[in-house]
Protein backbone atom coordinates (compact mmCIF):
# COMPACT_ATOMS: atom_id res chain seq x y z
CA UNK A 1 0.00 0.00 0.00
CA UNK A 2 1.46 3.19 -0.95
CA UNK A 3 3.00 5.36 2.07
CA UNK A 4 0.56 8.68 1.45
CA UNK A 5 1.57 12.29 1.92
CA UNK A 6 2.35 11.86 5.95
CA UNK A 7 3.29 9.39 8.35
CA UNK A 8 0.28 7.72 10.64
CA UNK A 9 2.02 9.30 13.73
CA UNK A 10 1.46 12.93 12.07
CA UNK A 11 -2.16 11.71 11.05
CA UNK A 12 -3.51 10.55 14.15
CA UNK A 13 -2.63 14.34 15.38
CA UNK A 14 -4.40 15.86 12.08
CA UNK A 15 -7.26 14.04 11.28
CA UNK A 16 -8.91 14.52 14.77
CA UNK A 17 -8.10 18.08 14.50
CA UNK A 18 -9.03 18.44 11.13
CA UNK A 19 -12.44 16.77 11.57
CA UNK A 20 -13.19 19.04 14.83
CA UNK A 21 -12.51 22.15 12.90
CA UNK A 22 -14.66 20.67 9.64
CA UNK A 23 -17.23 20.13 12.60
CA UNK A 24 -17.40 23.46 13.46
CA UNK A 25 -17.54 25.11 9.69
CA UNK A 26 -20.22 22.30 9.70
CA UNK A 27 -21.88 23.74 12.59
CA UNK A 28 -22.02 27.37 11.74
CA UNK A 29 -23.05 26.56 8.22
CA UNK A 30 -26.01 24.72 9.78
CA UNK A 31 -27.10 26.90 12.07
CA UNK A 32 -26.55 30.34 9.83
CA UNK A 33 -28.37 28.43 6.69
CA UNK A 34 -31.65 26.31 9.14
CA UNK A 35 -30.00 22.88 7.74
CA UNK A 36 -32.04 19.91 8.69
CA UNK A 37 -32.32 16.61 6.62
CA UNK A 38 -35.26 15.80 7.89
CA UNK A 39 -36.75 18.88 6.85
CA UNK A 40 -35.00 18.62 3.52
CA UNK A 41 -37.14 15.77 3.02
CA UNK A 42 -40.53 17.09 4.11
CA UNK A 43 -40.12 19.94 2.09
CA UNK A 44 -39.11 18.33 -0.87
CA UNK A 45 -42.04 15.65 -0.54
CA UNK A 46 -44.73 18.16 0.18
CA UNK A 47 -43.74 21.29 -1.76
CA UNK A 48 -41.15 20.53 -3.96
CA UNK A 49 -38.40 22.65 -2.07
CA UNK A 50 -35.40 21.69 -2.82
CA UNK A 51 -33.36 24.28 -0.73
CA UNK A 52 -33.01 22.14 2.46
CA UNK A 53 -32.59 19.17 0.67
CA UNK A 54 -29.43 20.54 -1.75
CA UNK A 55 -27.30 21.12 1.44
CA UNK A 56 -28.22 17.54 2.50
CA UNK A 57 -27.03 16.19 -0.76
CA UNK A 58 -23.98 18.21 -0.38
CA UNK A 59 -23.08 17.33 3.26
CA UNK A 60 -23.25 13.49 1.77
CA UNK A 61 -20.95 14.46 -0.98
CA UNK A 62 -18.24 16.33 0.97
CA UNK A 63 -18.44 13.97 3.41
CA UNK A 64 -17.26 11.28 0.29
CA UNK A 65 -14.78 13.15 -0.75
CA UNK A 66 -13.10 14.55 2.48
CA UNK A 67 -13.53 10.63 3.27
CA UNK A 68 -11.13 10.13 0.00
CA UNK A 69 -8.63 12.98 0.42
CA UNK A 70 -7.83 11.72 4.13
CA UNK A 71 -7.88 8.55 2.56
CA UNK A 72 -4.90 9.50 0.20
CA UNK A 73 -3.07 11.67 2.52
CA UNK A 74 -2.72 8.60 4.74
CA UNK A 75 -3.91 5.36 3.01
CA UNK A 76 -2.49 3.31 6.18
CA UNK A 77 -4.92 4.85 8.67
CA UNK A 78 -7.69 3.32 6.59
CA UNK A 79 -6.38 -0.06 5.60
CA UNK A 80 -9.76 -1.44 4.65
CA UNK A 81 -11.41 1.17 2.69
CA UNK A 82 -13.56 0.51 1.31
CA UNK A 83 -13.75 -2.81 2.62
CA UNK A 84 -16.72 -3.52 0.60
CA UNK A 85 -14.54 -3.50 -2.41
CA UNK A 86 -11.54 -5.10 -0.26
CA UNK A 87 -13.41 -7.54 1.39
CA UNK A 88 -16.29 -8.55 0.05
CA UNK A 89 -20.30 -7.95 0.50
CA UNK A 90 -20.93 -10.28 3.09
CA UNK A 91 -17.48 -10.29 5.05
CA UNK A 92 -17.26 -8.69 8.89
CA UNK A 93 -16.30 -5.60 8.88
CA UNK A 94 -13.15 -4.45 10.21
CA UNK A 95 -12.74 -2.83 13.63
CA UNK A 96 -16.43 -3.23 14.19
CA UNK A 97 -18.03 -4.18 17.59
CA UNK A 98 -19.37 -7.92 17.73
CA UNK A 99 -18.03 -9.13 14.32
CA UNK A 100 -21.16 -8.96 12.54
CA UNK A 101 -21.58 -9.26 8.68
CA UNK A 102 -21.68 -6.02 6.49
CA UNK A 103 -24.92 -6.77 5.82
CA UNK A 104 -26.38 -7.03 9.56
CA UNK A 105 -24.38 -3.62 9.83
CA UNK A 106 -26.33 -2.42 6.66
CA UNK A 107 -29.72 -4.08 7.94
CA UNK A 108 -29.09 -1.92 11.89
CA UNK A 109 -28.36 1.16 9.78
CA UNK A 110 -31.89 0.72 7.77
CA UNK A 111 -33.65 0.35 11.18
CA UNK A 112 -32.14 2.89 12.79
CA UNK A 113 -32.50 5.22 10.26
CA UNK A 114 -35.84 4.95 9.82
CA UNK A 115 -36.50 5.31 13.83
CA UNK A 116 -34.41 8.50 13.51
CA UNK A 117 -36.59 9.43 10.61
CA UNK A 118 -39.87 9.32 12.43
CA UNK A 119 -38.93 10.27 15.91
CA UNK A 120 -37.04 13.47 14.13
CA UNK A 121 -40.08 14.28 12.32
CA UNK A 122 -42.14 14.44 15.27
CA UNK A 123 -40.07 16.60 17.06
CA UNK A 124 -38.98 18.99 14.23
CA UNK A 125 -35.95 18.19 13.17
CA UNK A 126 -32.82 15.70 12.22
CA UNK A 127 -30.12 15.23 15.78
CA UNK A 128 -28.13 18.18 13.72
CA UNK A 129 -30.64 20.33 14.00
CA UNK A 130 -31.77 19.75 17.09
CA UNK A 131 -27.80 20.00 18.52
CA UNK A 132 -28.12 23.36 16.87
CA UNK A 133 -31.42 24.36 17.94
CA UNK A 134 -29.58 23.57 21.60
CA UNK A 135 -26.69 25.55 20.91
CA UNK A 136 -29.20 28.53 20.41
CA UNK A 137 -31.03 28.26 23.78
CA UNK A 138 -33.84 25.34 23.16
CA UNK A 139 -34.58 23.63 25.99
CA UNK A 140 -36.87 20.91 23.95
CA UNK A 141 -34.11 20.56 21.61
CA UNK A 142 -31.44 20.17 24.89
CA UNK A 143 -34.03 17.84 26.35
CA UNK A 144 -33.68 15.93 22.72
CA UNK A 145 -30.11 15.73 23.19
CA UNK A 146 -30.39 14.12 26.32
CA UNK A 147 -32.36 11.64 25.62
CA UNK A 148 -30.91 10.75 22.54
CA UNK A 149 -27.44 10.20 24.28
CA UNK A 150 -29.09 8.46 27.45
CA UNK A 151 -31.28 6.42 25.37
CA UNK A 152 -28.30 5.58 23.51
CA UNK A 153 -26.66 3.96 26.88
CA UNK A 154 -29.64 2.38 27.61
CA UNK A 155 -29.87 0.51 24.19
CA UNK A 156 -26.13 -0.67 24.06
CA UNK A 157 -26.54 -2.03 27.72
CA UNK A 158 -30.08 -3.74 27.83
CA UNK A 159 -30.72 -4.69 24.02
CA UNK A 160 -27.25 -4.63 22.13
CA UNK A 161 -26.44 -8.49 23.31
CA UNK A 162 -29.97 -9.49 22.33
CA UNK A 163 -29.84 -7.88 18.56
CA UNK A 164 -26.04 -9.27 18.23
CA UNK A 165 -27.15 -12.79 18.80
CA UNK A 166 -30.27 -12.65 16.75
CA UNK A 167 -28.36 -11.33 14.01
CA UNK A 168 -25.96 -13.80 14.63
CA UNK A 169 -28.68 -16.67 15.28
CA UNK A 170 -30.02 -15.92 11.39
CA UNK A 171 -26.25 -16.09 10.35
CA UNK A 172 -25.63 -12.57 9.54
Amino acid sequence: MAAGWISKELAIILVPFITLVSGCIIGYFAQKTGFCAIGGFRDYIMFRHTRLLNGFIAMILSAIVAFFIFHMITPMAFENFPWLVTKGVLSAVPGAPADLSQMAYIILAVIGGIGMGVIGVYVGGCPLRQFVMTAEGSMKSLWFVIGMAVGSVIFYLITAGFVVGLMKSVGL
